[in-house]
């Protein structure tokens, strides 16, 4: 099996409709053995939802701004296992008054507050399971991206903290490869997770995704995108760092809507 004795840490659990529970459901059924993390008022969410994975598992708190609560988890899986393989960083956060259609007037803490807990947070998970990743002499992190080399209506402040994202992912490639660590990045196309519903006007992404990806993109499928991640973390991408992989169905490569729906341009005599 492609995860077979690996021990992974999946951060972002929140309902079994999140990347991060098929991420998890996926592991488990290609060997792996995994923990989640949740807090606050949502842990009772994440607990839940972990007993609908093929085998429950445990559930630490994490409140990844919070120093503390990360050197408490490494603690507990140093306990627990020893070292660790990989983990899938899976957070993201912007206050209200930084999206939709707010760019030009959010203030500078709600811009703060979403590159921390979204883009700045990679780093800190990096920085702080780097001893268990170590002792397992390497391993994989990964997190989960949306492509912001354009500018997206109501993203906002959340498309600076994807960009900067995307970013601290190759840093972090850079420093952490002489531990053996691989750090990539997969950016998703639109899935309709909690999370997403939650960003005003999804609906958009929805329709120009309809119009634009040259293969059927499917909103409510994490699958795919849970594969790629599965497939980062395992032993069969050795050499692969730095990387933003697109599951995207294509959209990233299309200027326009693919032929079988653009209108026909007549060539000129």
């Amino acid at each position: 099996m492609l995860l077979e004795g690996k021990r992974l840490l999946i951060t972002g659990v929140l309902t079994s409709d999140s990347i991060a529970w098929h991420v998890a459901r996926l592991a488990q059924q290609e060997g792996a053995e995994v923990v989640a993390t949740g807090f606050g008022r949502a842990m009772r969410l994440t607990q839940r939802s972990v007993k609908r994975l093929p085998n429950p598992c445990a559930v630490y708190e994490l409140d990844i701004n919070e120093p503390d609560h990360l050197e408490a988890l490494r603690a507990e899986l140093d306990s627990r296992w020893g070292g660790l393989d990989g983990a899938l960083h899976a957070i993201a956060f912007a206050p209200a008054d930084s999206l939709g259609g707010n760019f030009l007037t959010a203030p500078a803490e709600s811009a703060a507050i979403a590159f921390q807990t979204s883009a700045f947070s990679y780093k800190a998970l990096a920085v702080g399971m780097l001893p268990l990743l170590q002792a397992a002499g390497g391993g994989s992190l990964v997190t989960l991206d949306f492509d912001n080399t354009q500018a997206w209506p109501a993203y906002d402040w959340m498309g600076v903290a994807k960009a900067a994202l995307e970013a601290i992912t190759r840093y972090l490639a850079r420093d952490l490869g002489r531990y053996g660590v691989r750090v990539n990045a997969v950016s998703a196309g639109p899935l309709g997770t909690v999370a997403a519903k939650s960003i005003p006007g999804f609906s958009v992404f929805e329709e120009v995704w309809n119009d634009r990806a040259p293969l059927r993109w499917d909103t409510a499928d994490p699958d795919p995108v849970a594969r790629m991640v599965c497939l980062l973390l395992s032993d069969w991408m050795p050499m692969t760092t730095g990387e933003i992989v697109h599951v995207d169905g294509g959209f990233h490569a299309v200027a326009v809507g693919t032929p079988d729906k653009a209108e026909a341009v007549e060539e000129p005599e």
